[in-house]
């Protein structure tokens, strides 16, 4: 299998270096454009085809994914629309706010559309822990489908889902690894607090949320069961949470998924 990707920024660079950490392809297999030979020789020197041209990077490809802001997506798919293979490649946009039936609008030829999928993940794709949803088009194969959740599952897990709810995904897992970012950093400024250096502080922070989501996922606990295990009454963790409660923890959270779903 062969992969392209257009826009080798941040996100774009993030899913190839999740694919090369994988070892999903072989580096003679993956292929990325991007205008700027800073981006381009990040992946060159590692044995990547790059190239600053979007046409030659989606010839050949079985699957290619555009990953470029949102309102330059218009733009790069009119440009490689003459060079895509409507019968043999898949298409992933990378791009929130962008519709399909936008994309449709702009790729639609001699009434056939290429087989087309929304992706919406975050940037731990690069350590194969995204947080990834796929939107399917209307009229895509089951076996494309598979294909491409195959592909993001190789890099984290994914979901697939509908479009009226790629809004929130994209809130609450890639907005939301800001925010939990931010947890981190707040805990950890609250350790310094507490005594230890910013490093240690960091370190305690981090592997303790590590082993909250491990928890969670081999116990198939809900949280708040989960919180009951270490609240003993009068105990400092239930003072600690009722803090927290106080100073708005839960409604603070909620609303600001909220304010990025807008």
């Amino acid at each position: 299998m062969k992969i392209s990707i257009i826009g080798a920024g941040a996100m774009g660079g993030a899913i190839a270096e999740g694919i090369i950490k994988g070892g999903i392809v072989s580096l003679d297999d993956l292929c990325v454009s991007d205008p700027s030979r800073i981006s381009r020789d990040r992946f060159a020197n590692q044995g990547i085809t790059a190239t600053p041209s979007n046409q030659l990077a989606a010839q050949g490809a079985d699957i290619v994914c555009v990953v470029v802001k949102p309102w330059l997506v218009e733009q790069v798919l009119k440009s490689i629309k003459d060079v895509l293979d409507y019968d043999h490649q898949l298409l992933v946009v990378v791009a929130a706010g962008v519709s399909s039936a936008s994309i449709c609008e702009w790729l639609v030829k001699d009434g056939k559309m290429i087989p087309s999928f929304l992706v919406i993940p975050n940037i731990a794709i690069a350590q194969l822990q995204s947080m990834t949803f796929i939107v399917p088009f209307d009229d895509v194969q089951p076996q494309h489908t598979e294909q491409v959740k195959e592909l993001f599952d190789k890099m984290g897990q994914s979901i697939i889902t509908e479009e009226s709810h790629l809004a929130a995904g994209t809130t609450l897992a890639s907005c939301g690894i800001a925010y939990a970012m931010r947890y981190i950093r707040a805990a950890s400024e609250g350790g310094v607090e507490l005594g230890f250096k910013a490093d240690t502080a960091k370190q305690i922070v981090m592997q303790t949320m590590r082993g909250a989501v491990e928890l969670l996922q081999a116990t198939g606990l809900h949280p708040e069961a989960a919180i009951d295990l270490v609240t003993t009454p009068g105990g400092v963790t239930i003072k600690g949470l009722n803090e927290m409660e106080h100073a708005g923890f839960t409604s603070s959270v909620i609303r600001g998924l909220k304010a990025g779903a807008k």
